[in-house]
């Protein structure tokens, strides 16, 4: 474990570059004994910062979980990150490119959950039946460590590079569809841009917040009524810049749209 001041000046670092818009170099290559644990303290440090600032915590944003994204980034293994209330905005909106960094879009569903659900031996059964809707969302990458050549310890400390996200107006009961087969376009400009299915995520998009509950659980921590998880991308994450206007069609699900400016 690196010692409680570097997990604060990590912290200190990585506030700066989210405050200017700005990326810090890899913390790997600066700190190569840091691990996953030594990560998730950044990430817990940063979380903490937030609520005391007055923000309220709303959910969380698990990432890698499905190969196209484990692909595009070069990391194998899951991960999760915190969502402030100040991060989600409904369908339609529009959004400061500038409030980010290296901001990319990605794919994904929320699950909205009405029970706790508790690791370390959560199953799909168990998430199934304590979520209260599930509903198409899109998610705002913004890294502020570098990206070429991080691994999951970077990622990690950077609350996972969860910038934002879009959330759409169509939830549905976990049983009324077949969530392994809920399928999205994503435009920029009016062009498909990527396509994917739900079930790339670890064959099922549920199986996403099983292993959030259970990784929770080592953490100890666990997954609350009323937070809202976003599963993980079923597609690659796909650049956007100013001007832009992005659009996911889920078909039967609805469509969700943002503009950039």
């Amino acid at each position: 474990m690196i010692p409680a001041d570097t997990v604060t000046a990590i912290a200190d670092e990585l506030a700066v570059a989210e405050r200017d818009r700005t990326t810090v170099p890899l913390l790997t290559a600066r700190h190569p004994g840091m691990t996953v644990d030594d990560a998730y303290a950044v990430q817990r440090e940063w979380r903490r910062r937030g609520v005391a600032a007055g923000r309220r915590p709303v959910g969380r944003k698990i990432g890698l979980t499905s190969k196209v994204m484990q692909v595009a980034t070069g990391i194998d293994e899951p991960d999760y990150g915190a969502i402030f209330a100040d991060m989600v905005y409904p369908t339609g909106s529009v959004i400061e490119h500038g409030r980010f960094s290296n901001v990319r879009i990605e794919v994904e569903l929320a699950f909205r959950l009405a029970e706790p659900v508790d690791g370390p031996d959560a199953t799909l059964a168990d998430v199934l039946r304590a979520t209260e809707h599930v509903v198409p969302a899109l998610e705002i990458l913004s890294s502020r460590i570098a990206l070429e050549g991080r691994t999951i310890v970077d990622t990690i400390s950077d609350n996972a590079a969860m910038g934002a996200m879009v959330l759409g107006d169509t939830p549905v009961r976990p049983d009324d569809v077949d969530l392994r087969w809920v399928a999205a376009l994503l435009y920029r400009n009016g062009t498909v841009e990527e396509s994917g299915v739900a079930g790339a995520v670890l064959d099922h998009p549920a199986m996403g917040v099983v292993w959030l509950a259970n990784k929770l659980a080592q953490h100890g921590d666990r997954l609350e009524a009323g937070e809202l998880v976003l599963a993980g991308s079923f597609t690659r994450p796909l650049w956007v810049h100013p001007g832009d206007t992005v659009l996911a069609d889920y078909r039967d699900l609805g469509t969700i749209t943002c503009q950039f400016t």
